[in-house]
């Protein structure tokens, strides 16, 4: 049986009640995992939302992308095991970097990204062991602190999001598992996955027990056109000129071979001419193509192998709209 996920968090239209019931729907199908995606763009937060799916479903592991910085260890750690308790031990967290562009949205003080992620995550496993504890890094300080509360688990698993070669290495330093990026191709998760190893393997860490998750966009239609424009707004979203120097860069020196340069003063252009939408026009299929699974149901199936074949453990597939879920849940239902 091939492992499955399902992900939620980018689509405006979709709330917390509509969440809920496509990942309650997901566990019934089968599906391993139900991922909830906090963003930049400031749609639903993940405590409020796993909330909700934890309380719609009974077995699902259900994880999030939580940004360091913008909560502190202590209440990231507390919400964590809160949230495990409800739901009988079943969360999975992705503490990520909290970038420049994270910082300047939230208005933080800039700080090291890479340093800074290291210190959450050990302070965090401290903190989730229920014993009184201390810690004193460069940027995480705090004294004889202690959960109020037993946690129902004292280690929670930490898949590290990474996309940057830094990120990278420190997924495979540190982390429980990698959770590699949406928005990227088959060949950048190849490559990818090379640095992750290779650090992992340098730290004296087993290979074979590291976990390899990845989100994986999907738009699924009867015409592959259509599903090409129904995915092109969230592609677009990776490439106005705030997020491309953020997420264009880093992905193309792992080794993403679908962002091309000559190609980013034409984004310019149709943002600063008209926005959002001209962004969107603006964005070739090749793009869409590369780095998304999007097209008819065999495409898309064909686009998941592929990121199987590379390494993938396990895909967490994300629809690109609420009226796609339930095909797209169909389409990869293990059985």
């Amino acid at each position: 049986m091939e492992r499955v996920g399902f992900a939620v968090g980018y689509d405006p239209a979709m709330d917390g009640r509509n969440m809920a019931h496509w990942m309650g729907e997901a566990e019934r199908r089968g599906y391993e995992i139900g991922f909830f995606s906090e963003t930049i763009e400031l749609m639903r937060d993940s405590v409020s939302s796993l909330t909700a799916i934890g309380l719609a479903t009974e077995r699902l592991t259900i994880g999030c992308t939580q940004i360091t910085r913008l909560r502190t260890p202590l209440v990231m750690a507390q919400t964590a095991a809160a949230l495990d308790e409800l739901t009988g031990g079943r969360l999975l967290l992705a503490p990520g970097s909290c970038t420049s562009t994270h910082a300047k949205r939230h208005g933080l003080e800039p700080a090291d990204p890479g340093l800074a992620l290291r210190e959450w995550v050990e302070s965090m496993r401290a903190i989730l062991t229920g014993e009184r504890v201390s810690y004193s890094g460069q940027v995480v300080h705090f004294d004889d602190v202690q959960l109020g509360f037993k946690p129902a688990r004292d280690q929670i698993p930490m898949f590290i999001p990474a996309t940057s070669r830094k990120g990278l290495r420190i997924a495979g330093q540190i982390g429980d598992g990698v959770m590699l990026n949406a928005v990227c191709s088959p060949e950048y998760s190849a490559n990818a996955l090379k640095i992750v190893r290779e650090a992992a393997e340098e730290a004296g860490r087993d290979w074979d027990s590291f976990a390899v998750y990845q989100l994986v966009n999907c738009s699924v239609e009867d015409d592959e056109q259509t599903a090409l424009d129904a995915i092109r707004w969230e592609v677009a979203s990776k490439l106005d000129p705030i997020q491309l120097p953020f997420i264009a860069g880093p992905k193309m020196r792992v080794g993403e071979p679908y962002f091309h340069p000559e190609d980013f003063p034409k984004f310019e252009e149709a943002w600063n001419r008209g926005g959002k939408e001209a962004l969107i026009a603006a964005v070739p299929d090749s793009y869409i193509r590369g780095m998304t699974a999007s097209g008819t149901p065999d495409q898309v199936k064909a686009k998941v192998q592929q990121f199987r074949d590379v390494g993938v453990q396990l895909p967490i597939l994300r629809p690109a709209a609420a009226h796609q879920a339930e095909r797209l849940l169909d389409l990869f239902a293990p059985g």
